[in-house]
């Protein structure tokens, strides 16, 4: 190494059981964040989650490292789930299912919003890959569907993105789900119509 060379560290995998209880304790986060709000203790998400509080403080050492953390792992689930709904379904399937945990998506940061806005306040920035993570999984099912002739081809990404956000605007609370899903069958429509042309 040559002088005054700098030392890169690259972090460790996390064994099978840590890895294990990070996701426990995001999933607990999760719930606890959208269900009681901001205040909720820490302690609370520790014991629903299974894990001791030092557990918790060794994976996320601040309340609003387990704000963006789990904020961030509900992003990745859906979006990482685009190309294994593909994998199982035809594409213009795939998109459909794609729109219900989208919704289901901002539901669950619709109830964390003000652990959200406590974390942004601190100095985090959850929201940092969310537009570039959403465009990508969208892309890669409207042009699995274009590819099939299933889904139009002239569409953008970010524009369903922006529908989908409409959506849930309007219709993500338990009892407006039905409506959310007819919303949903309509858009679904739209991204069909003239796919054939």
């Amino acid at each position: 190494m040559t002088k005054g060379a700098a030392l890169t560290t690259q972090p460790s995998p996390l064994r099978a059981d840590a890895r294990r209880n990070r996701e426990r304790i995001l999933e607990a986060a999760v719930r606890a964040f959208s269900e009681k709000g901001a205040d909720v203790p820490i302690d609370t998400i520790a014991k629903t989650a299974g894990v001791g509080s030092a557990t918790l403080y060794r994976h996320f050492p601040t309340r609003e490292a387990l704000v963006e953390a789990a904020y961030r792992n509900e992003l990745a689930r859906v979006c990482d789930s685009a190309p294994e709904l593909l994998a199982d379904f035809p594409p213009d399937r795939a998109m459909r299912l794609w729109m219900d945990r989208f919704i289901d998506y901002l539901a669950a940061k619709q109830g964390m919003a003000d652990a959200l806005r406590a974390a942004v306040a601190s100095g985090a920035d959850p929201f940092a890959e969310t537009l570039d993570k959403l465009s990508t999984a969208v892309g890669t099912l409207l042009h699995a569907g274009s590819e099939a002739g299933l889904l139009r081809s002239d569409i953008e990404p970010i524009d369903v993105g922006l529908s989908l956000s409409g959506v849930a605007l309007i219709a993500s609370a338990p009892a407006q789900r039905e409506r959310a899903g007819r919303l949903l069958d309509l858009l679904l429509d739209g991204l069909r119509y003239g796919a054939d042309r």
